[in-house]
């Protein structure tokens, strides 16, 4: 997969701005004190859907709109935030959304999802069935099936990633969570048009280590997830483009187990008092795992977003996990 210049870049954040500001990066004293070096946190908690998804759901569906003649029914898979973010873009272009979530997914997300205006199914029992099941209904006269990992999702999240890296000081390393890929790439392709030295770590959940494990093997790898605390790392089959963008791009991918995100979860809302679901905190978990080998040079983690439901989050909190 190609990755977007500084201009293409560019352009996607004149769609994402008609809709949003930029988020707000912070450097947190708590935060540096736990870490034993300057830390700066990116909020994509802080956007109208409560995660970066927002972004690429927009780039993504202003292109469907444009590309596709009559189209009228977007058709998406998700466990919670890309589903937010196709639904929120959808109503805001005059189309109908229709999402497909795993059975017992998140129930908290499920609602807002609604709320955008989007026909929810719950269908499989894990996002990979939902994902086939929500491509058939894509065949549908009109419809637009909206994969969980393209180029324009990759376009839309790296407008982020510019407004970060202009933004902070210089950062030797950006930790990064990895859900289907999406993420990882943007902040690739931005680090990329912007000719910067900065490493790029990704980070998986242990109970959910498709993407470490292809990583490690250089081939792309099925293995299966159990992760509870981080649905939006709950991948089991990488997509194999953006494992091209990781090969190249990622200096390595660290492996959190839960209780290490429910530990950043803690830790985010005692220095921070922001929430962060189990997905957007493994970024910062990662960089506790790897605290010994910090230096006094400044890194930067994504905060991916802060939709957990609330009893999940009390189980966190008081550390029932």
């Amino acid at each position: 997969m190609q990755l977007p210049n500084l201009q293409e870049i560019e352009a996607a954040q004149a769609i994402v701005y008609r809709t949003m500001p930029p988020t707000p990066q912070y450097t947190w004293p708590l935060l540096n004190q736990r870490l034993g070096t300057p830390v700066w946190i990116k909020h994509e908690n802080h956007t109208p859907v409560g995660a970066f998804k927002l972004r690429g759901g927009l780039v993504y569906v202003t292109w469907l709109k444009e590309t596709i003649p009559g189209l009228t029914t977007l058709v998406a898979a998700t466990r919670g935030n890309h589903g937010q973010g196709v639904a929120m873009a959808a109503r805001q272009l005059g189309l109908k959304s229709v999402i497909v979530v795993p059975l017992g997914n998140s129930k908290e997300k499920n609602r807002a999802m609604q709320a955008q205006g989007a026909q929810l199914i719950e269908h499989g029992q894990d996002f990979q069935e939902s994902l086939e099941y929500s491509r058939s209904l894509a065949s549908l006269p009109g419809h637009a099936m909206v994969e969980s990992m393209h180029p324009c999702l990759v376009q839309g999240t790296a407008t982020y990633a510019l407004e970060f890296l202009k933004a902070a000081p210089p950062l030797k390393t950006v930790y990064v969570p990895i859900g289907l890929g999406s993420s990882i790439c943007g902040i690739s392709a931005a680090r990329n048009a912007l000719g910067l030295a900065t490493e790029i770590v990704g980070v998986v959940a242990s109970e959910s280590p498709s993407y470490a494990v292809s990583f490690r093997e250089h081939r792309v790898v099925e293995v299966p997830s159990t992760t509870r605390l981080a649905d939006g790392l709950a991948c089991r089959l990488p997509n194999a483009d953006a494992m091209s963008v990781i090969w190249a791009n990622v200096a390595r991918i660290v492996e959190v187990s839960d209780a290490e995100i429910a530990s950043a979860m803690r830790a985010y809302y005692e220095d921070t008092h922001n929430l962060a679901e189990g997905a957007a905190a493994a970024a910062l978990a990662g960089a506790m795992q790897e605290r010994a080998t910090l230096d006094s040079a400044p890194i930067g983690i994504i905060l991916t977003g802060g939709n957990i439901d609330r009893d999940l989050y009390r189980e966190v909190l008081e550390e029932r996990l």
